[in-house]
């Protein structure tokens, strides 16, 4: 409780004391597979109210009703406003086959909606692929993790195989992951040169770049949205700098901080923010967000879906009219 109050007291959003399970339940997350309800969330950080990003089809939240943009209001009866995000999924993950009570508020509902859920294992889909028309590719990565790495270049590697010529990457609600797994990833499409560099408030840099010449050459849209943040953003501003792909969508989250979580010997931990992080031509993003080249909001009546085909995401299909119409002028 002690450790509670003194992060708390530095009133940044960003800084917390993990007890034991919640430092637990926090690796299990980036390894993309846990016990829990099936979703993603996301924090407003200036006002801390968390909610429901995308529940994962066919998942324990999905089965129980819940939707995209539900503010998480309680958790088994425990009021949960204010409280720091990681700190409220460990509230939500536990054991396999028990219940836990997630309470709503949804737009458009009169009280506060109650739901019962099973907890399961759930196997984080990091990575979804497929060929579209006119042989574009297109890859949705969902959060990077380090399972992500080798899925995206086996999706890659798969779309090449089946005559690729062109590639969406959709990076839409995606709210970030583990640095390393997306430069690594960067790193894969990139010429060689920086990737990302970070400066602590000592002005010490540390810098991140591709090692190698190769680059992918095909033709490249990567989609964005609100949020999208941390190594999302990380991403496309490394695609924009290099004038790699052209940027579809609405601004992103604008989170350009790094935090570092520090273990104790009691198997608790301390997540601090340590440095701010610039992309290749040295633009910081932190509270503007990576501005789209191509601005294209989602349509209102899609907003609430949690599946959106894609033949009525209008988003997506802006992506493939800008590709489809490069790919004719180069013939």
């Amino acid at each position: 409780g002690a450790y509670k109050v003194i992060l708390d007291a530095l009133c940044y959003p960003y800084s917390c004391y993990y007890t034991a399970e919640e430092y637990s339940a926090l690796m299990e997350s980036s390894n993309g597979v846990y016990c829990g309800i099936g979703s993603t969330v996301q924090q407003n950080i200036n006002t801390m109210i968390m909610t429901i990003v995308k529940p994962f089809v066919d998942g324990p939240a999905y089965e129980a009703g819940m939707l995209p943009g539900d503010i998480i209001y309680k958790v088994d009866g425990k009021d949960v406003t204010g409280m720091d995000i990681n700190s409220v999924v460990a509230m939500m993950k536990g054991e396999e086959g028990t219940k836990v009570t997630v309470t709503v508020i949804r737009e458009g509902a009169d009280d506060p909606i109650d739901m019962e859920i099973t907890r399961r294992m759930v196997e984080v889909p990091t990575i979804e692929h497929e060929m579209l028309k006119n042989n574009i590719g297109y890859i949705q990565i969902t959060e990077f993790d380090d399972v992500t790495v080798d899925q995206f270049k086996n999706a890659i590697k798969d779309l090449r195989s089946k005559g690729m010529q062109a590639l969406v990457i959709d990076l839409r609600d995606n709210g970030g992951g583990l640095l390393t797994a997306v430069v690594d990833m960067l790193d894969y499409m990139l010429p060689k040169g920086m990737i990302v560099y970070t400066e602590d408030k000592y002005g010490a840099r540390e810098e991140y770049r591709s090692t190698d010449d190769d680059v992918f050459e095909l033709p490249l849209a990567v989609l964005i949205n609100g949020n999208s943040a941390s190594a999302s953003e990380i991403f496309a501003a490394a695609i924009q700098d290099y004038k790699l792909g052209t940027l579809v969508g609405t601004s992103s989250f604008g989170k350009g901080i790094v935090q570092s979580v520090f273990p104790l010997s009691d198997g608790t931990a301390v997540k601090l923010t340590v440095s701010k992080y610039y992309t290749p031509n040295g633009r910081s993003i932190h509270g503007t967000g990576v501005t789209p080249d191509i601005e294209v909001d989602l349509l209102d009546e899609l907003k609430k879906k949690v599946v959106i085909e894609h033949d009525e995401d209008n988003q997506l299909q802006a992506a493939l009219q800008y590709l489809l119409e490069g790919l004719k002028e180069s013939k």
